[in-house]
């Protein structure tokens, strides 16, 4: 086995709804590690071109915004100061981040962002390019996959949970549209890295997930 760097990186990738946040942010405190959810970046941004009614075709000025973006993260997210943790994870900035995601000069200014996050004793993030693009080097590349109606259902029974009045089938066409273009981005589109442990989410249950990305990692780390 290679030796394992001082600062390791485990990265877990995905679409939408496979799970990976909630996987990732448990592999994390399991290991008393740092957790990036990077795609809570794209939403803040999003949230703010919304608040800003920034043009959401052009490139120019939402990378711009990304450069400047006043974010941080201390248990909540936080945007110029005020607490967003909540309305970043609404179905439309979901779907906002994903349009902006497309530009490169958008991913440019959120790479080092990112990878500031990579600190001792080591660091799991989660997201769509992890392993391809920002950590290449990871010690460990997790992509988790599911079915579109599997992933849509469990959004449904996540919002409803929270309260809101959604549907599936409006669901399932929101996560089908988001695929397409995470997976037809000219940069960083989403694939598993060429070294990524593919793990198929679809009928699993959390525990189940959880148990075999932790013997993945025993095997890498121990």
């Amino acid at each position: 086995m290679s030796k394992i760097p001082s600062t390791p990186v485990i990265t877990i990738d995905g679409p939408g709804g496979s799970g990976k946040g909630t996987i990732g942010l448990r592999v994390a405190t399991t290991l008393g590690w740092h957790f990036l959810d990077s795609g809570a970046l794209y939403r803040v941004l999003a949230l703010a071109a919304l608040k800003q009614n920034l043009d959401l075709t052009s490139e120019q000025p939402l990378a711009q915004l990304a450069k400047d973006l006043d974010v941080r993260f201390n248990g909540d997210i936080f945007l110029a100061g005020q607490p967003v943790t909540e309305r970043i994870r609404s179905e439309h900035c979901g779907n906002t981040a994903s349009q902006i995601a497309v530009f490169p000069g958008v991913r440019s200014a959120l790479l080092e962002r990112q990878r500031a996050f990579c600190q001792p004793p080591g660091l799991v993030a989660d997201g769509r390019d992890m392993g391809t693009v920002v950590f290449p080097e990871a010690v460990l590349k997790v992509f988790l996959e599911a079915s579109a109606q599997e992933r849509a259902k469990r959004r449904y029974f996540q919002l409803k949970g929270m309260g809101q009045d959604v549907s599936l089938e409006n669901l399932l066409e929101e996560i089908t549209a988001r695929d397409a273009r995470d997976k037809g981005r000219v940069v960083a589109p989403l694939v598993p890295a060429k070294d990524a442990v593919v793990i198929d989410t679809t009928g699993m249950g959390i525990e189940e997930v959880f148990d075999r990305v932790i013997k993945e990692v025993k095997q890498r780390l121990y």
